[in-house]
């Protein structure tokens, strides 16, 4: 059940419409990557889990080690993909540099080009947020500060840049994920422990019922 979730939670953020459009606009599709071994991973242990069941109730000793070896390999590749994950989605991450390019460059696009200046319009209406870093870095780069940097309410300038606001979203949207795939690593574990504890009976079991035909 929890190799499902994770399944339908990942394929959920990849196929999300409104999402994918962020990324595309952001340039952050390295994000993906995470979401990729993830899937993966997720399709693998829901297979798997059949094998490990029919093993045990059939007692079989090949069936188990290699219900053991898919257990290593989904906490191994589980355990990968959560942590490129987070490290396309958290504070001082990778995904800040790839997100602070892209509003620098269109911010010095904006003046010449009504393209750069509407999604960067956009950005900063949705999300909040004024520049990469702040507000000074329209002085900075010598560009006047848009409207749509100012709140609305008290026309006072966003403290925040969208590097940060964006971080932040994409963090939100990354725990949950992390979460269910560590979740799922550590039953790898105890999976793969009770699977020896069973192969190891069962080969008493045949070293003892060898011993009382001799």
């Amino acid at each position: 059940m929890v190799a499902a979730a994770l399944f339908a939670l990942t394929v959920w953020i990849r196929a999300e419409p409104g999402f994918a459009d962020w990324v595309d606009i952001l340039q952050i599709h390295a994000y993906y990557i995470g979401i990729y071994i993830l899937i993966g991973v997720s399709i693998i242990v829901m297979i798997s889990s059949f094998l490990g069941c029919c093993s045990a109730l059939m007692e079989h000793t090949v069936a188990l080690y290699m219900f053991i070896g898919t257990q290593g390999f989904c906490f191994l590749f589980g355990t990968i993909g959560a942590a490129v994950l987070l490290s396309f989605s958290t504070i001082g991450s990778f995904v800040q540099p790839l997100i602070w390019d892209t509003i620098t460059r269109l911010i010095m696009a904006s003046s010449h080009h009504q393209p750069s200046r509407d999604i960067l319009k956009m950005i900063q209406e949705s999300v909040g947020c004024c520049g990469a870093d702040g507000p000074n870095d329209y002085i900075v780069l010598k560009h006047p500060l848009p409207r749509e940097c100012r709140d609305s309410v008290t026309g006072n300038a966003f403290f925040h840049g969208c590097v940060d606001e964006l971080t932040w979203f994409l963090e939100d949207k990354s725990g949950w994920v992390a979460g269910l795939a560590m979740a799922l690593a550590l039953m790898h574990v105890i999976n793969g422990v009770m699977s020896m504890v069973l192969v190891q009976a069962l080969k008493k079991e045949e070293d003892e019922a060898r011993t009382y035909r001799h």
